[in-house]
């Protein structure tokens, strides 16, 4: 692959578009995002709030603690960091620069100001809208389809912004295209790119990413999924990766207001595909060189796998990224296309049943099982065992595998979606 070749410099611009840092988890801080732009498109401390969402904006923002927020959760909180102590400039790490006496001025508002939060029928899976009121002037925002796509802007009547939308539930507006992509592609880029190209957001991924995994075996956060996979077995290669890439979920989940890197609009996405392998890399003394041509590997199969399937759907996203960790983990091993496509298959084939029910502690326990089917989909070719087409959703081919797998959690999984969403809302 030539570095003047358009697939090349595509390549380089999804990860950069992908690989972004971000504070908390990405849904309730797309919320914040939202709110401070309309705050700050007000002018004013709006005295009433109307947020309208996506049956998946609910399900991702319920039950996670927003950072910088002293605990709190939900999308009025959300919201309410925002409004009171969000950088609109800053996107997805709107939070990151909140006081801690801007904890008290939040509950405040919360408890003075209605915040009113309406499921929005809408034909976008990802879909924020927000206005904010303050006596007859009023500001509404929107964002559809990923965390940062802006696209709407309006204060009273006039209007600011003005995207137009199509009618697919998911929409890439603004991203490059990927449907090019395929393993055999990401390999040739993994083997031949200059990785001063793409060196700056993958360095700032094991910066960030291992930080909050060291930060949560550290300390207790949520159920502590990752120690308890620790415990007593600090010593198993397996065990350590998959208790750090937990960890770092356990952290993250419950309110650690440490910045991770995230891969597909998620951070715990992020966690799963790059923290595995930066654990093996290190243990096992690869180069750095070899570490970061690696992580361009997991990135871009997690990548792959969820163009298919979508930002938000009734699929766990850690399976794809477990599987882009097991593909990264065989390419350092020396492994290139047939053992990296035949490791895919045999994940996809484990543990693609996992279901999504939002953000929350117990996700750092499915990483934990991503991270273990990649593992063992891994081990299976290593010792010449395969699953093969006509097993279950399995089909002759790594693309058409995973195609099976973006029909199934995009069109086949809807109702599933639904129904998660409705028993989650009864709670």
């Amino acid at each position: 692959m030539n570095r003047n070749e358009k697939k090349y410099l595509d390549y380089v611009s999804i990860l950069h578009e992908e690989l972004r840092p971000a504070m908390g988890c990405t849904e309730p801080i797309a919320i914040a995002y939202a709110a401070a732009k309309a705050r700050s498109v007000l002018g004013a401390l709006p005295d009433k709030v109307k947020i309208e969402v996506s049956g998946n904006i609910i399900k991702n923002v319920k039950s996670v603690v927003v950072p910088h927020t002293g605990g709190l959760r939900g999308i009025p909180a959300a919201a309410a960091a925002g409004i009171v102590a969000g950088d609109e400039n800053a996107e997805l790490e709107v939070l990151s620069n909140v006081q801690d006496s801007q904890n008290i001025e939040m509950k405040e508002y919360l408890d003075r100001t209605p915040i009113e939060v309406l499921y929005a029928e809408t034909p976008h899976i990802f879909d924020i809208m927000i206005t904010v009121y303050t006596g007859e002037e009023t500001a509404f925002v929107r964002i559809v389809d990923y965390h940062t796509n802006m696209v709407s802007i309006k204060k009273n009547d006039q209007v600011i912004l003005e995207k137009e939308l199509s009618d697919a539930s998911i929409g890439s507006e603004g991203l490059t295209d990927r449907e090019f992509m395929s393993i055999e592609d990401i390999i040739a880029f993994a083997e031949c790119v200059e990785l001063d190209d793409i060196r700056e957001v993958l360095e700032t991924q094991i910066e960030y990413n291992m930080a909050i995994a060291e930060e949560g075996l550290k300390n207790n956060y949520g159920a502590n999924i990752g120690k308890t996979i620790l415990r007593d077995r600090e010593s198993d290669l397996n065990f350590l990766m998959r208790a750090y890439a937990a960890a770092a979920s356990d952290a993250r989940m419950n309110g650690c207001e440490m910045p991770v890197v995230i891969n597909s609009g998620s951070g715990n996405q992020g966690i799963t595909t790059s923290v595995p392998v930066i654990v093996y890399a290190r243990e096992k003394g690869f180069s750095h060189e070899e570490l970061l041509r690696a992580l361009a590997v997991s990135n871009l199969v997690t990548i792959h796998l969820k163009t298919g399937i979508g930002r938000l759907s009734a699929y766990c996203g850690a399976v794809s990224a477990g599987c882009g960790a097991a593909a990264g983990l065989t390419f350092l091993k020396g492994g290139r296309y047939t053992e990296i496509a035949h490791t895919i298959v045999n994940v996809l084939a484990v543990d693609s049943g996992i279901i999504c029910d939002g953000a929350k502690a117990s996700c750092a326990a499915k990483i934990s099982t991503a991270v273990e089917a990649g593992l063992l989909g891994m081990a299976m070719f290593e010792d010449g065992n395969q699953f093969f087409a006509g097993d279950g959703i399995v089909k002759k081919g790594v693309e058409n595998t995973i195609r099976s797998i973006g029909y199934l959690a995009r069109r086949g999984m809807e109702q599933t979606d639904k129904e998660i969403i409705k028993i989650m809302m009864e709670n």
